[in-house]
């Protein structure tokens, strides 16, 4: 009898050890089950380019009007005698700054893909549209140091 209590006591040992090797071989394996992302070797988008925009008595002006797609912060200067909400229109994209009153300033950030934009105000304004033309996207910020 205490001869088969000791075999029957070994075999739940190996059982349990058995048991304990599985799940440390599974928790292992699922540690080793991380993210495959590799986005630390993205490169960066391009530098963002400031756009002078001005919004005069008669038109909406932009300065320079053709550029390579990429980030671009849009620095809307109102000399109208009238205020103003900016709007940008184009491929997937539209926004809008404002009101900007007479003589005051805006800022408006956004990434612009290849295509026609164009920047309006008001309608009821009688403005006459500014137009955009963006090019193919302009090189990567990758290697450029002492950027923000």
């Amino acid at each position: 009898m205490q001869q088969r209590y000791f075999e029957e006591e070994g075999r739940t040992r190996s059982a349990h050890v058995v048991l304990a090797a599985a799940l440390v071989g599974l928790v292992l394996t699922l540690s080793a089950c991380g993210s495959n992302s590799d986005d630390r070797n993205q490169p960066r988008p391009p530098v963002p380019i400031n756009i002078s925009v001005e919004l005069s008595p008669t038109r909406v002006t932009a300065s320079p009007a053709k550029f390579g797609a990429g980030p671009i912060t849009l620095l809307i200067s109102n000399q109208s005698g009238a205020s103003q909400t900016l709007t940008i229109d184009g491929p997937r994209l539209r926004q809008s700054a404002g009101p900007i009153n007479p003589q005051d300033t805006a800022t408006l950030k956004v990434t612009v893909g290849s295509g026609a934009y164009q920047l309006a105000a008001d309608p009821a304004s009688g403005l006459k549209p500014g137009r955009l033309t963006v090019g193919p996207e302009r090189t990567s910020a990758q290697n450029q140091l002492l950027l923000p």
